[in-house]
């Protein structure tokens, strides 16, 4: 039985990021992975999806600026796009592994599961023992338990169709659910969105929330809110009929973007005292679980921070100097921007309410209306000391502009503060000293 002086199971960005540090510190290092190497986030999430996006961007700068440069706007050739994509995307679980045996760690394919607090088995037959474990095998798609569930496709499914319906659903109003109707909606496909309440992106500002549908209502898609989805039944003829309280919908596709659960449940946890919900791993402010061995970082972690991976990165560099005994510090979480990769994007940073509220709509603003932008609006948020405190962006260039925010927060800047940098211009950061 071979023994490692830490044992990580997932390779996704975390966990890799987590091999690589403990390893450059002279660990004796195994990653255990049971699918594809990389990760969610390179092989079928955040990547992919905006390589996909790269196309809904281009002809939404075309659609923008028909009658004013450009004639006839294309829809997106997803044939096209989706082998573009997959340049990006066939490597990454080969390049991902091979990366790790070069750097002298130990890659073990299989399923593992815990034997004990100290031990694992792989396929059920190999044996591994480490000092230290770090649970890094991230989230699934969930979905809801209704009759015709077997029908329902995930985000996955979505981003490796070979051909695009002519009419797709979706069921879910969060980011997943907006940026595959966005990328379906350029294709030209006609597209639904199914949502059990009135509150979609509920983790937005709900007026920024609204104009986004709006946006996109404009564009084709149909949003249907307050309708509980209770049935999906196959038609004859290959399509799909979705039953709700009064409510019926035939579709040729129907994607379920209702939630992720964490990857815990085939670890047998119990037998090394980790305690764990569908929500994720428990853990304290160290990022450990109830077993003080074992810890667990990223989308697995039932914590309150965004399931980003940057975020899983900053908590593999964390443990890593935890485990390194660089230092016994409760993990300190920075500014974390979100953004919904709509069109417009919707970015948020921050807190959400302060003392003062500049909301402000720019569309007319030289910076958007140059390009002919549709919509474009920002939301800054100011404490008593008129320092930056938080930010909501609906624009183009919502992606970019949060991050410049996200900075200025960290800064603790005020509007004379920003009036004494000097940025390029015309930019959306030229505008800042106007909007503050």
């Amino acid at each position: 039985m071979e023994k490692f002086d830490t044992i990580i199971i997932g390779a996704g960005p975390a966990g890799l990021a987590a091999a690589y540090n403990l390893k450059s510190n002279n660990q004796k290092v195994a990653v255990v992975e049971n699918n594809l190497w990389g990760g969610t986030c390179p092989n079928r999430g955040c990547d992919p999806k905006k390589v996909l996006l790269s196309g809904v961007e281009a002809r939404d700068r075309m659609v923008q600026l028909q009658g004013k440069g450009f004639d006839e706007v294309p829809y997106v050739n997803w044939k096209e796009l989706e082998s573009f994509k997959e340049k990006f995307t066939d490597p990454v679980s080969k390049n991902s592994r091979d990366g790790i045996v070069k750097g002298e760690i130990t890659a073990i394919d299989g399923q593992p599961k815990f034997v004990s607090d100290n031990e694992i088995v792989v396929n059920g037959q190999d044996h591994y023992q480490a000092d230290k474990f770090i649970i890094a095998t991230g989230q699934r798609p969930s979905y809801l338990n209704i009759e015709g569930k077997e029908h329902l496709l995930s985000s996955t499914d979505f981003l490796s169709l070979k051909k695009m319906p002519k009419d797709i659903t979706i069921i879910g109003a969060g980011y997943i659910a907006f940026e595959l109707a966005t990328i379906a909606n350029a294709t030209g496909a006609k597209v639904h969105i199914i949502h059990h309440n009135d509150h979609p992106l509920k983790e937005f500002d709900q007026e920024y929330a609204m104009e986004l549908v709006k946006q996109l209502e404009n564009k084709g898609v149909d949003f249907n809110f307050n309708v509980d989805t209770k049935e999906i039944e196959q038609q004859s003829n290959g399509q799909y009929l979705l039953r709700g309280t009064d409510f019926e919908l035939t579709t040729d596709l129907v994607i379920g973007a209702t939630g992720r659960i964490a990857n815990t449940d085939f670890l047998d946890l119990e037998k090394a005292d980790v305690k764990y919900s569908r929500h994720g791993i428990q853990v304290n402010d160290k990022l450990q679980s109830t077993n003080s061995k074992i810890y667990a970082i990223g989308d697995v972690v039932d914590t309150k921070q965004p399931k980003l991976t940057p975020v899983g990165g900053f908590e593999a560099s964390y443990v890593s100097d935890v485990i390194l005994g660089k230092t016994t510090q409760a993990i300190v979480y920075p500014l974390i921007p979100t953004v919904v990769y709509g069109s417009p994007k919707l970015a948020k940073v921050g807190v959400q309410t302060g003392v003062k509220v500049i909301n402000q709509d720019v569309t007319s603003w030289f910076t958007y209306s140059h390009t002919n932008e549709n919509k474009a609006k920002i939301r800054i948020v100011l404490n008593e000391k008129s320092e930056i405190i938080g930010a909501t962006v609906l624009s183009n260039e919502a992606d970019s502009f949060i991050n410049l925010l996200t900075l200025a927060i960290k800064q603790k800047m005020t509007h004379q503060d920003i009036e004494k940098e000097i940025f390029a211009y015309p930019t959306a950061a030229s505008d800042l000293e106007y909007l503050i």
